[in-house]
């Protein structure tokens, strides 16, 4: 196989599978070795290992729309097969940046079909608490807007001269 296969194909779908595996087995470690609400400090008055269950999206926005997130989560999953030839003539960004929201869309869902609610953990007091899989959404979702416009302003330049 070569370089192009793999960089194409092979590692934003890996990608995809570790960040999904890591989000579980953290969520797994979290649930079996802390009570519910439970607080670890990491770095004292900043950072915390919080144990809360949520019954909402990223950084708990939404909450109780249990059903509309399983929708959405699955007509993500539904999209990227349908459009799965036309995901693979995109750029490397986009395939990481789609690779890294369809995984914290899954590992979330997952959570939400287990005993619907998501286990987040990652907490800076400032903020809502949150897990991998939300960071994985959030980055995933960077990374397909950065790349659209850095397309869209080559397409700009390219017409102009």
């Amino acid at each position: 196989m070569n370089k192009g296969f793999w960089e194409a194909k092979l590692v934003p779908v890996g990608l995809g599978f570790i960040v999904f595996f890591i989000d579980q087995l953290v969520k797994s470690y979290v649930t079996a070795s802390m009570q519910l609400g439970q607080s670890i400090p990491v770095i004292k008055d900043y950072f915390y290992i919080t144990y809360v269950l949520n019954p909402g999206a990223a950084f708990g926005l939404f909450a109780n729309q249990r059903i509309m997130f399983i929708i959405v989560a699955v007509a993500l999953c539904a999209g990227l097969v349908y459009f799965r030839r036309q995901l693979a003539k995109e750029s490397l960004m986009m395939k990481y940046g789609v690779s890294l929201l369809a995984s914290g869309a899954v590992g979330n869902l997952f959570d939400r079909l287990q005993n619907g609610l998501v286990v987040d953990f990652f907490d800076f007091r400032v903020w809502p608490v949150f897990n991998i899989a939300d960071v994985a959404i959030c980055v995933g979702a960077a990374l397909i807007i950065i790349d659209i416009f850095v397309r869209r302003n080559e397409n700009d330049t390219d017409l102009q001269g």
